[in-house]
This record gives structure tokens, sequence and C-alpha cells, in this order.
């Protein structure tokens, strides 16, 4: 999420009414997530385990709820909850407005498109030449749809993130503020739900063809020329390179790698990153060769035990 105009260190930290260390005429340039933050960000960790991830980041400024000295290059805001600091600014800068009736604000639609009148849309959307929205369909805040992609019936594109911190109380939920890029030439089949980034895009890659009942997590980036089944489920910050093949029902967990023109064979789960260029089976999954071999093993198993005696 880029800040418009930019803010200096100095009116962020007194908005939020923080403590800061570091120039206080640095200009921030945007807000985001540690996986997606550039220079010039803010981002925020509040956890031990996380800050030399966060300090050592591309980020320019961190929020921390411990008082350290900025590391060189970087500048500091002190929060004794960095969470809902974070969430604060963003809702700031960036609060949630519900449309009124089925259309929100600056709405543009190529004159090529054809957009059925059912379509519910949030605020700024753009929908490419030749692009084909079918019923149902609703589009939430912040979504580019590029040419000539097909949208089928009842499909929810710029949900939430499902990102939640705990608390004594409950679950407090993170403010989303991101958004869904969908490339050229993709087809997304029915009832498909894309959610959109925290504060960066959820990227579908040109050419990419998803069936029915598949879902994509929060800033998930997505390949051209990808192929997904039906009931795929793929969690967020998950980075899917070109021409990767996901059968059904292949679940993959977050913030892992598909390297590029892999395929992974139907109900397997990918729990770790895995290399391109090859065909993988199970859960977790690994090369089918091997894991095929290993099943034929196990099923001979019962027999070899028997003549043993055990």
């Amino acid at each position: 999420m880029k800040l418009m105009p930019p803010q200096s260190l100095s009116q962020l930290a007194t908005l939020l009414g923080c403590e800061f260390d570091g120039d206080p005429a640095f200009m921030v340039t945007g807000i985001n997530e540690i996986h997606r933050v550039e220079h010039g960000d803010i981002v925020f960790v509040d956890h031990p385990k996380y800050y030399d991830k966060a300090l050592n980041s591309a980020a320019s400024v961190v929020i921390i709820n411990q008082k350290i000295t900025a590391p060189q290059g970087k500048c500091l805001i002190f929060s004794d909850d960095p969470f809902t600091t974070y969430n604060n600014l963003t809702k700031h800068f960036s609060p949630w407005t519900m449309p009124k009736g089925t259309q929100g604000e600056h709405i543009h639609i190529h004159r090529g498109a054809h957009v059925h009148s059912s379509v519910i849309m949030g605020h700024n959307i753009t929908i490419g030449d030749g692009c084909i929205i079918h019923p149902g369909v609703v589009l939430y805040d912040n979504i580019t749809i590029g040419d000539r992609s097909i949208i089928h019936a009842n499909c929810v594109i710029g949900s939430d993130a499902f990102y939640y911190k705990s608390r004594p109380t409950g679950r407090e939920k993170m403010h989303s503020v991101g958004s869904v890029f969908i490339g050229h030439d993709v087809e997304i089949g029915a009832s498909c739900t894309i959610d959109r980034g925290v504060s960066a895009a959820t990227h579908i890659g040109a050419h990419t063809k998803i069936d029915n009942h598949v879902h994509i997590g929060h800033d998930t980036t997505i390949g051209e020329h990808c192929l997904f089944a039906a009931q795929v489920g793929i969690a967020g910050c998950v980075n899917i390179e070109d021409h990767v093949i996901l059968w059904g029902q292949v679940g993959v967990t977050s913030d892992v790698r598909i390297g590029e023109k892999a395929v992974v064979l139907g109900q397997s789960g990918v729990t770790k990153d895995i290399a391109g260029g090859k065909t993988y089976f199970g859960t977790p999954a690994e090369e089918a060769r091997g894991k095929y071999r290993e099943m034929a093993a196990m099923r001979k198993l019962p027999a070899a035990i028997d003549q043993l005696g055990l």
C-alpha cells in the first residue's frame, strides 16, 4: 500500500501516539507486510523470533515492541502492541466503507467487456477489454482484471485476508487494504475465492486457468500458464512459478515456493518448497516415483512380518 502523499516519520509517530528513533523528516512512502516490503515502507514486528527478519528487511521503518537502538539506515517506532498500531495505521489511511448499491466508486469497465447485471462491485475496480463476468460474482475493493479474462458464476474476488492475532478475549482481525491483480486471458471457474493481499497484491499471472471451487489465500503470487484443478486450496504468501499444475484437492501451506513446471498430483499436500520440473505426490509431497515405490513396499510389509513370525 502506497501512502499518497508520503508521510514523515514524526507525522506517523504523532498520529500513532508513539515514540520513535530516527530522522524525524524521513519520508515513509508505503505500508507493507514483511513478505512485500521495499525501501520507504513501514512494517511491524511483535515477537523476538522475527526481530532480525524485520530489522534486516528492505523496510525503512519498523514498528517494534522493544526499546532498541535503530540499526544503520533504519527508523523505529516503539509500541507496546505493534499489531494494533499497524492496524490503526492502515485503518487511518485506507478505511473500509460499504459501497452504496451494487457498485462502489472508481469503477472502470472497458466497453468491450461483458459484465452481468447481478455482479456486485466494491471500490476501485478495473475490468479489461473482452472480459466476461458471469452472474453472482462479487468483486471487493481494489481489483484489476486484464483483457479477455473470464470469471464464472458466484466467485468472490478480493475478500479479506485470513489473518488474526490471538488475544485473551478472542482474535483481533488484521485490516486488509491490499488488492487482487488478475492478468490477461485468465479463466476462473465457478465458486472460487481469492483473498486480497494484506497490504500488497494477490497476483494471478496471464493465461492461468483455474477450475471450480478453488481457494487462493492472501498475498499469494501465481505465475503465468498455470493450471489448477477443482478444490485446490492455497494458503497465503505462496509463490507459484510459471507453468505449474496442481491437480484436484491439492493443499499448499503458507510461505512456500513451487518451482516452474512442477506438477503436483491429486490430494497431495505441499508443506515445503519444491523444485520445478518434477512430479510430486503424497503428504508431505515428494517426488512421485519414490513415493510410489514406498507405497509398493508398504503393501508387502504385512507378508514380510508374517514370514518372520513377528
